[in-house]
């Protein structure tokens, strides 16, 4: 058998998955990176896309919304929406489209003379509408 690490992927409804992998592909916010046995360890954000998780069965894949990755003996991943790829339809994703443009319009009334925030949240909506394309769904363009 190939060498694995524990994974775990929670999100704040529910535990999604608990076991031995091969590899996890992670969408971080400083970039995609892969995790496997032996990495070093670290702690990163997540952005909006698509989590791989390799095991003896084959890939599973997670639509994540955002969250944390801490990698160590084993790789935990608290995810702010998680939700399994093959759950997510057209009106699933168009309405988490809508979630992060509603965010993007709060942050930009809330911070109108501060650019950071503001530009942060249209990142993360851009990633989120880039999200439906990675899933083969009609990708939603909302108005900035």
């Amino acid at each position: 058998m190939a060498e694995t690490m524990q994974f775990d992927l929670v999100s704040p409804e529910r535990s999604l998955m608990s076991a031995q992998v091969k590899s996890v592909q992670i969408p971080g916010a400083d970039g995609d990176m892969t995790a496997m046995p032996n990495h070093a360890p670290l702690i990163t954000t997540l952005r909006p896309g698509v989590l791989k998780v390799e095991t003896d069965k084959g890939i599973e894949e997670f639509v994540v919304t955002g969250g944390f990755a801490e990698l160590g003996e084993s790789l935990s991943v608290l995810a702010e929406r998680a939700v399994p790829k093959a759950d997510v339809d057209q009106a699933a994703y168009e309405a988490m489209v809508d979630e992060a443009h509603a965010a993007y319009k709060q942050t930009k009334e809330t911070f109108k003379n501060e650019p950071g925030p503001v530009d942060d949240a249209a990142k993360l909506l851009a990633d989120m509408v880039a999200v439906g394309t990675h899933i083969g769904l009609s990708p939603k363009q909302p108005s900035l």
